[in-house]
């Protein structure tokens, strides 16, 4: 028997960024995020954050070097990058280009099916965004 959560997926990536409310403010804005919790230090950083996009969560909260958790811009490479599911990654890709967002992969029809586009924010975390949804593929 699987337990019950407020949101479908039990995996909820959490991503630091040095300035953290500036981060918040333009993933709502150039991805489409809303943000549904946002918890500020007492020196005004951000201790924890929830961001939605549709059923899926991504926590944002600011550097903590002392847990070792850094902005991808201090180090040499990102190699990992967070994948969302969107209806419509023709006009997702003109709202985050528009809002400057660096675009690493080029909006497109993938291999296996898919459309989509891969892009870096401010900070250097890598976002693919597109109509891939893993659990078409599993058996029922």
């Amino acid at each position: 028997m699987s337990k019950a959560y407020r949101t479908p997926s039990n995996i909820y990536p959490s991503l630091s960024y040095d300035d953290a409310s500036a981060a918040i403010e333009w993933l709502c804005r150039a991805f489409g995020f809303e943000a549904r919790l946002v918890v500020k230090s007492p020196d005004g950083g951000v201790m924890h954050s929830e961001l939605s996009y549709g059923p899926g969560v991504v926590m944002v909260s600011s550097t903590k070097e002392d847990a070792g958790r850094v902005s991808p811009r201090r180090i040499a490479v990102a190699n990992q990058a967070l994948s969302v599911r969107v209806d419509d990654p023709d006009a997702h890709f003109a709202r985050a280009t528009a809002a400057g967002a660096v675009v690493i992969r080029d909006l497109r029809d993938e291999e296996y099916g898919a459309r989509g586009y891969m892009v870096a924010d401010p900070e250097g975390h890598q976002w693919y965004f597109g109509t891939y949804d893993p659990g078409e593929h599993w058996e029922r």
